[in-house]
């Protein structure tokens, strides 16, 4: 067949689509013009992609894919459907293994009780897809979803209306999923999930205003309930603080005072630093042996960090639980 009579469609690699010419410059399943609603193309689509069909850049809207096959068995690598337009299309009950749908648009299909394992979802429109009890284990979603990605573009362009707006949908899309993967039982997924919803929720307030500062702070301390280790590195760092604070201002111990002294040995102040963190352990913890007591100034670092610390051990209990009891 001669390129005049040939779809002008190219993938991304440069290689043009062999299909016949529908008439408007590309061939039934690349020709957008074409409208496709309704239309009960699962066979058929299965059938080309069997026979070697270009899947790159399919123009699918609201087509009728209930039960469609898409799995290479025996095979590394899924179908490639990169920047495929399936925007209501009805894909319920899909098999779609390890699929390739990078820079697809999903928005609002139906993929309803469909196997997306392995799935690579980079940078594809997720907005308002619905996946109810739909198996979405060691899919790819990337850093960041295809609407957080112009967010943060937006962002760094001062046109908070439009960012504000992508971080909205942004937060919809990381619910929607982290519901789904609850459902499916993939807790840790869903933990990833539901920290990158909250994040969404915090961009939209403005960068300074209280409601983000403290949503900052609370993502730092513990990641909004989903990062046990930040509990701990969080308390290791003000432990380690405070002890060089008890070190300069001075503590009160049976054989006299500890601290900092140019007069002592390097020896000396070594073991005063070392009493030092073994104090603010002991404060943090709350547990008081009484056989080191804070002086002067100290008495106020002593004062914040035994309340500080009570606080973060009673937290890292929380998070810990949340995390291992799900």
């Amino acid at each position: 067949m001669s390129d005049q009579n040939t779809c002008k469609y190219h993938n991304l690699e440069g290689k043009r689509c062999e299909e016949k010419d529908m008439g408007a410059g590309h061939c039934f399943w690349h020709d957008k013009t074409i409208d496709k609603t309704g239309m009960d193309l699962s066979e058929r689509l299965e059938n080309y992609a069997k026979s070697g069909g270009m899947l790159q850049g399919l123009q699918l809207k609201q087509a009728n894919l209930k039960d469609i096959r898409l799995v290479r068995r025996g095979c590394t690598s899924g179908y490639d459907m990169r920047n495929c337009d399936l925007y209501r299309a009805d894909m319920e009950n899909a098999h779609l293994f390890n699929i390739n749908l990078e820079g697809s648009s999903l928005m609002k299909t139906r993929l309803n009780d469909s196997k997306l394992n392995c799935a690579n979802l980079h940078n594809t429109n997720l907005l308002g897809v619905k996946l109810q009890n739909a198996r979405i284990d060691n899919i790819k979603v990337g850093e960041y979803v295809q609407q957080e990605a112009i967010a943060i573009q937006a962002d760094k362009d001062k046109d908070r209306t439009k960012a504000i707006d992508y971080y909205e949908q942004s937060e919809e899309i990381y619910r929607n999923l982290r519901k789904t993967a609850e459902t499916d039982g993939i807790h840790v997924l869903a933990g990833h999930f539901a920290h990158k919803e909250l994040i969404m929720r915090r961009k939209q307030h403005p960068q300074y205003s209280q409601k983000r500062v403290v949503s900052k702070a609370v993502d730092l301390f513990c990641g909004y309930g989903e990062k046990p280790i930040n509990v701990i590195l969080f308390s290791l760092i003000l432990i380690l603080f405070c002890a060089v604070l008890y070190f300069i201002l001075g503590i009160k111990s049976d054989t006299g005072i500890i601290q900092l002294s140019f007069n002592n040995s390097f020896v000396e102040n070594l073991y005063n630093f070392f009493s030092s963190i073994y104090f603010s352990v002991v404060t943090f913890t709350t547990l008081g042996y009484g056989d080191i007591n804070p002086v002067g100034y100290s008495r106020l670092v002593a004062t914040i960090e035994a309340f500080i610390g009570s606080f973060a051990l009673a937290l890292f209990v929380v998070v810990f639980v949340q995390k291992t009891t799900r």
